[in-house]
């Protein structure tokens, strides 16, 4: 049987930050860099996601200079929900409490090369998944390649309208998988995969296909412990849907 916990690649990340061009930007390029990435608008935000499990970070990025909680008492806060390595980012300098509280610091702006590069130096975080097989790159959001593809064959407008259908139809699948993996529906959960690998596959949305492949393999046999991963296999796809979706937005700004 193939390990659930064997297959993704980079940490999940968590962001924090009240201004919102901050953020947009930032999760944009990070999303663009492999990182399955999750929004808050401030402190109170991402508590709340944390509490109702809808997000389980490897890596919280916070601005520690916000209004409401905010500083030292955030990263608390944040320290007794989560097991992720907890990184203050800001434009300046931040104070030593701050420092002292926080695993590391990132000064804005930063890029995906410099998060890795602090990963390195403070130790990286379990990671739920490492890749496939040894060597294997990581998959890209989307490639590039078959975008500009597209977009030498047809109009702009065209291409806009096949990647809007490619979302809404993974939208449908993924509430489809819920449902399946409810009704301990092995059948239904490698149908839907193989149809998410293929169609995805097909517009270059990678991330998203090599998960529907992983549904594809892996044996979910009523009683089996795969089963138990329901909440995580939808929670993953919905995240890399929400990266198709921002590198989408980047590329057809509207």
């Amino acid at each position: 049987m193939q390990d659930f916990h064997a297959h993704l690649l980079l940490p999940r990340v968590l962001l924090i930050d009240d201004d919102m061009v901050s953020r947009e930007v930032l999760a944009t390029v990070l999303t663009m860099g492999g990182y399955t990435v999750h929004t808050a608008a401030d402190g109170a935000a991402a508590l709340a996601l944390l509490d109702a499990g809808e997000s389980s970070p490897e890596v919280i990025l916070v601005d520690t200079q916000m209004p409401g909680i905010s500083g030292v008492e955030l990263l608390e806060a944040l320290r007794d929900r989560s097991r992720g390595k907890l990184f203050a980012i800001s434009g300046s300098a931040v104070p030593d409490e701050v420092t002292r509280a926080a695993d590391g610091f990132l000064l804005k702006p930063f890029g995906s090369d410099a998060l890795r590069k602090l990963l390195e130096e403070k130790g990286p975080p379990v990671r739920l998944f490492a890749a496939a097989e040894e060597g294997e790159e990581e998959p890209p959001v989307l490639k590039l390649e078959v975008l500009a593809q597209f977009r030498e064959s047809m109009a702009e407008e065209k291409v806009r309208e096949i990647y809007s259908a490619v979302l809404a139809d993974l939208a449908g699948r993924i509430d489809s998988l819920d449902a399946a993996f409810l009704r301990e529906d092995s059948e239904a959960i490698r149908r839907i995969g193989h149809s998410i690998k293929g169609g995805c596959a097909m517009a270059g949305a990678a991330q998203v296909a090599r998960l529907g492949a992983m549904l594809e393999k892996v044996a979910f046999e009523p009683g089996s412990d795969q089963l138990d991963n329901r909440a995580r296999w939808v929670r993953d796809l919905r995240a890399a849907a929400s990266n198709l979706e921002r590198m989408l937005k980047a590329e057809f700004p509207t």
